[in-house]
């Protein structure tokens, strides 16, 4: 039994032919959009490539791109099918192209849905990467003379100053590294000394941060140095007093930013792939309903159209056992009882025989 089986007359036809030609031209737009978007996101990851670690968080935005394109070229031919559909002597034509191109838009829209539900889970990936990152571009702050390291403070500076952030989880993280450059360290200082000689691995390691985690919204100036030290400046409590350095780790404030930009993206596929399976299953419906005219042969009367000429159980049997018989299409017939399965050899009596030798003449 065919499944949302629907009635459609000449001019039902020919109106959901004309409106599938309209909706594929607005698809191809979707289509675009779905390109920019996938674009954007990869240019803004590319911003901050910098301080993001190799990995597959460029997955998704080349996902959204080649979906994008393909889209387009898909939803494109659709356009052409369903305008020819309005006529049954030019859908002749396209009768053995439709049920693969439905086929085809089927996988497509499921590639959409997978791109949507991929910018969701992709902030594990998105994390993990801005932490190596991060790390590392803090480690390298201090080495502005080295070359492909020079500009990572200049890097690491814009996006504490951008981002209103400090550090990679927060600003003590800039306690743990050296971070200004020996070059600039008076080493007949007993201050500096003393400093570098009390850290096993010889860095002069300070209770500071750089000047790019100053909040420029206090009203106190800013305090970059001996930010634990009461003492070292005038009512000053690090512990009660809300400090006028940025809290908010690097990480965790492009995190949000990202996540933010993917959850959009992620409605907008989501919006997208709810309209490609409503066109598509307009064009499944024209399909059926173009095939029954031809098979009743009345070019005016009417035609049933469904979704699945059979129940989904019957269906789903039916391709399973397509899919079974593919794999046994290829394979050689065995005899049993042959040492070799992959030859069919008919098996012969040499002890006996059925033809009739001819005598040899004698020699004369």
């Amino acid at each position: 039994m065919a499944v949302l089986k629907v009635k459609f007359t000449k001019t039902r036809r020919d109106k959901l032919a004309q409106i599938l030609w309209v909706l594929n031209w607005v698809s191809v737009v979707s289509g675009i959009i779905l390109f920019s978007l996938g674009l954007f996101l990869k240019i803004e990851i590319k911003k901050r490539n910098e301080v993001m670690a190799k990995g597959d968080i460029n997955s998704v935005p080349n996902m959204l791109i080649s979906v994008g394109v393909i889209a387009c070229i898909i939803n494109f031919l659709g356009g052409k099918i369903c305008y020819d559909c309005s006529d049954a002597n030019k859908f002749s034509r396209w009768k053995l192209v439709m049920l693969p191109y439905i086929v085809c838009t089927f996988c497509f829209t499921f590639c959409i849905l997978v791109g949507a539900l991929m910018c969701y889970t992709m902030r594990n990936e998105l994390e993990e990467s801005l932490y190596l990152g991060l790390r590392n571009a803090i480690k390298f702050y201090k080495d502005t003379d080295i070359p492909g390291r020079c500009f990572l403070k200049k890097t690491v500076d814009l996006l504490q100053i951008g981002f209103q952030c400090c550090g990679n989880n927060g600003f003590r993280d800039w306690f743990e590294i050296q971070w200004v450059s020996p070059r600039y360290l008076n080493m007949a200082s007993k201050e500096v000394l003393d400093r570098l000689k009390s850290n096993v691995d010889g860095k002069f390691l300070v209770d500071g941060v750089p000047f790019s985690c100053c909040n420029p919204s206090s009203p106190r100036p800013c305090i970059q140095y001996q930010l634990t030290n009461n003492s070292a400046h005038y009512n000053y409590d690090f512990l009660t007093e809300e400090l006028n350095i940025w809290v908010k780790g690097c990480r965790e404030a492009l995190l949000d930013y990202y996540t933010a930009i993917m959850r959009s993206i992620g409605i907008a596929a989501l919006l997208i792939w709810w309209f490609e399976l409503s066109v598509l299953i307009g064009v499944r419906y024209l399909q059926t309903a173009m095939k029954n005219v031809l098979l009743l042969g009345d070019l005016e009367g009417e035609s049933d159209g469904w979704l699945l000429e059979n129940s989904f159980v019957e269906t789903a049997k039916y391709n399973i056992n397509v899919i079974k018989n593919l794999g046994k299409a290829n394979q050689i017939s065995t005899v049993s009882g042959m040492s070799d399965p992959n030859i069919d050899v008919q098996s012969t009596n040499c002890d006996k025989t059925n033809v009739t030798t001819k005598s040899i003449p004698a020699a004369s």
